[in-house]
């Protein structure tokens, strides 16, 4: 079992250390808060039979028995502490967005790649099996025309925001807003399968302290278009489509679960795909990385951070702070 560190209590912590323990490769063996959440910290320990929390992250990084750490802050905040860690030489996990710029993103390659150490992004989209089927079936609808993906969720803390409440996510201050957020599956589900594009341009609905509530990024490629739509303010059904002179890929559900996918090739009946493993989207993603660690497959992480700089590339080009 590799042993991991968690950093952080919020609303993806339960979720993320309840994926870790279902993978059967990660144990969680310290839970790090700051002092004014050392009680949700000594909580989630008790949930998850955790048997360290603490408020003390020099105790996390001088701890020789601890093989990764999990970075489940707040956006503002990945650059710096996976540095820190990173610079201790701990492998890292960092949720998504990876940074909030393309310079920090580098900061961190570099850093990782002169030490050779694990680090990834955990995004949930890239590490799905109906993800790897949708990329081994593109040959299949011929040349790609337009490729949409729509992420659309009405966020919980809408409704608090107008009232002028305004949590991390909807604060520019921490990096917050759909781009940042929800459209960051998107811009991955393109970006890992065509790479870079040629142009890129990002049209917002900006609510009233300047953030990003929703928005769309066009993606010019040379032969084909790709948009990518994030909205946290509104809801509509989510889906990821790739249209082909061929064919089309019609993948069902939100983008960082992408339970199931059609795949219809002109002049065949319609195909349903669904190949996802496990009950938890989170999961996935654990499992792939402990087995690239167990394995030594360091030019899986290379991979990875190639496309958490496109991505970042992508954003910090296009982000209005």
């Amino acid at each position: 079992m590799i042993n991991i560190a968690v950093l952080g209590t919020g609303k993806i912590i339960p979720e993320a250390i309840a994926a870790m323990q279902a993978s059967k490769k990660f144990r969680v063996v310290n839970i790090w808060a700051r002092p004014h959440s050392l009680d949700k910290a000594a909580a989630l320990a008790k949930q998850f039979n955790v048997e360290n929390f603490t408020t003390d992250l020099d105790e996390i990084a001088r701890d020789p028995a601890i093989d990764f750490v999990y970075v489940g802050l707040v956006n503002s905040v990945h650059h710096e502490y996976t540095k820190k860690f990173l610079a201790a030489g701990k492998n890292v996990i960092v949720e998504k967005p990876f940074t909030t710029s393309a310079a920090q993103a580098k900061d961190l390659i570099d850093l990782a790649l002169s030490k050779k150490l694990y680090l990834f992004e955990a995004v949930t989209t890239l590490h799905l099996p109906n993800f790897y089927a949708i990329r081994d079936s593109l040959t299949k609808i011929g040349d790609v025309k337009v490729v949409l993906c729509n992420f659309s969720q009405y966020s919980s803390r809408y409704d608090a925001y107008k009232r002028g409440e305004v949590a991390p996510s909807f604060d520019p201050k921490f990096f917050g807003g759909a781009l940042m957020d929800i459209n960051i599956y998107n811009l991955n589900f393109v970006i890992a399968l065509f790479g870079l594009p040629k142009k890129v341009f990002y049209h917002a609905n900006f609510g009233w302290n300047g953030v990003d509530t929703s928005g769309i990024v066009t993606l010019e490629y040379e032969n084909f278009l790709a948009q990518c739509t994030g909205a946290k303010d509104s809801g509509s059904p989510s889906f990821l489509s790739i249209q082909g002179d061929g064919g089309y890929i019609l993948a069902h559900g939100t983008p960082n679960e992408l339970n199931s996918f059609d795949l219809k090739i002109r002049g065949a009946e319609v195909k349903t795909f669904s190949l996802n493993k496990f009950n938890h989207r989170m999961i996935h993603e654990f499992v792939e990385f402990g087995e690239i660690f167990e394995r030594g497959d360091y030019s899986a992480v290379k991979y990875g951070l190639e496309i958490s700089l496109n991505v970042m590339t992508i954003v910090n080009a296009n982000k209005r702070l």
